[in-house]
């Protein structure tokens, strides 16, 4: 799917109010659209018990990943929430390496014709093709991740991201020594900008003459291109790189430069050890297992979900021996902020990068408005193609 029809297509939706892929609002849960589903907190089975499973509808489920479970990365975090569905003795099935075209169709059926009826399918740009398929097979429960669309027999889901960058922000922000941080960016669509912009908010909270210079890679997995974006921000003084990407090749960028960097996804200190702070993390099994459940259960429904750091889909990895002195005792400070909804992260007053007011003071953010994001808040360096 080419760029700008991805970036007309989220314009769209949030003009017709819709929600799912990357939604922004309160993290409290009486803020959470009035179509959510409830959380996978309340609605979790109890893994440790072995007919949990047994006691509902038989189900297979199928996973349609972008990239391999092996890429430490996007693919791997949503794989290890696959694995979760097997503990608790659901069969699954995937299908790595689809491509954003008409192979997701593909891949779809060829995973019904295997039994599967339910499917996840992980990739934005899978959003149109799921849709297709789901039409054909009422039966059949199909989940799309990230996107907006939703029918009878689908779902869409996505995660409060930009709460954990938030917090990761805060730890770049006092890991720096050069004021410079480094941010490789996958694609100019508004989950990736609002991504950024809590990473740049969370820097300036604890460190505000700090600025986040940002290069767009315009592909979300592509590890030597990544790799090329973060050693052209380490050339330019960069001594943190974080990134929204879906690869480890910006951290292992940073470490050959002896610098530092902010993973995604998954908790990947060991790929750059010596570079590693802490990385905002998926925890996709807490969904999964809570959806499959109520399909088994009979309870189950087409509903929106944008989950919350307090639902626990979303997080921040460990922080490592690498950060700052201090580092830890600000981030649960945040933390604890978050939760209550005392830090809304996205509350004016608000400027972009060109000096402009965008929120007034005191004004918070609508999940709408932060949905169709368009700009940068003003110590990022870059610029959103319009």
């Amino acid at each position: 799917m080419k760029l700008r029809h991805i970036a007309l297509a989220l314009s769209l939706v949030f003009v017709l109010g819709a929600c799912a892929s990357p939604k922004t609002a309160d993290p409290t849960a009486s803020d959470k659209p009035a179509d959510a589903v409830a959380t996978p907190a309340e609605n979790a089975p109890d893994a440790t018990n072995p007919d949990t499973v047994a006691a509902g509808n038989k189900v297979k489920v199928g996973f349609v990943y972008i990239g391999a479970p092996g890429d430490a990365g996007y693919t791997f975090a949503h794989d290890q929430g696959r694995k979760a569905l097997e503990e608790m003795g659901v069969e699954t099935a995937f299908v790595e390496n689809v491509p954003e075209n008409a192979e997701c169709t593909k891949a779809i059926r060829d995973l019904i014709d295997q039994g599967c009826n339910v499917i996840f399918s992980t990739s934005f740009g899978f959003m149109e093709f799921t849709h297709d398929v789901a039409k054909e097979f009422p039966d059949v429960k199909f989940f799309h991740c990230s996107g907006y669309t939703t029918d009878t027999n689908m779902t869409a889901y996505f995660g409060r991201m930009y709460q954990a960058r938030y917090l990761s922000g805060i730890v770049a922000g006092m890991r720096t020594e050069t004021n410079k941080i480094g941010y490789v960016a996958a694609m100019p669509i508004p989950e990736v900008i609002r991504g950024a912009n809590a990473f740049a908010l969370g820097v300036k909270s604890v460190n505000p003459t700090a600025t986040v210079e940002l290069l767009w890679t315009n592909t979300w997995y592509d590890p030597t291109l990544e790799k090329s974006a973060a050693v052209e921000l380490l050339n330019k003084g960069c001594d943190v790189i974080a990134q929204h990407q879906d690869t480890t090749a910006p951290q292992i960028a940073a470490q050959e430069a002896g610098k530092w960097a902010i993973g995604y996804n998954s908790s990947t200190a060991n790929v750059a050890p010596n570079a590693y702070l802490t990385a905002p993390i998926w925890n996709w099994g807490v969904y999964y297992k809570a959806q499959v459940q109520k399909i088994m259960d009979g309870t189950w429904k087409s509903e929106n979900y944008w989950g919350s750091i307090n639902d626990g889909i979303v997080g921040l990895d460990t922080l490592t021996a690498n950060c700052a002195p201090g580092t830890q005792e600000k981030v649960d400070e945040a933390l604890a902020k978050i939760k209550s909804g005392e830090e809304y992260i996205f509350e004016g007053p608000l400027k972009d990068n060109t000096g402009t007011e965008r929120v007034a003071a005191g004004v918070k953010m609508t999940d709408q408005e932060m949905l169709s994001f368009n700009w940068f808040v003003d110590n990022i360096i870059g610029t959103v193609p319009q």
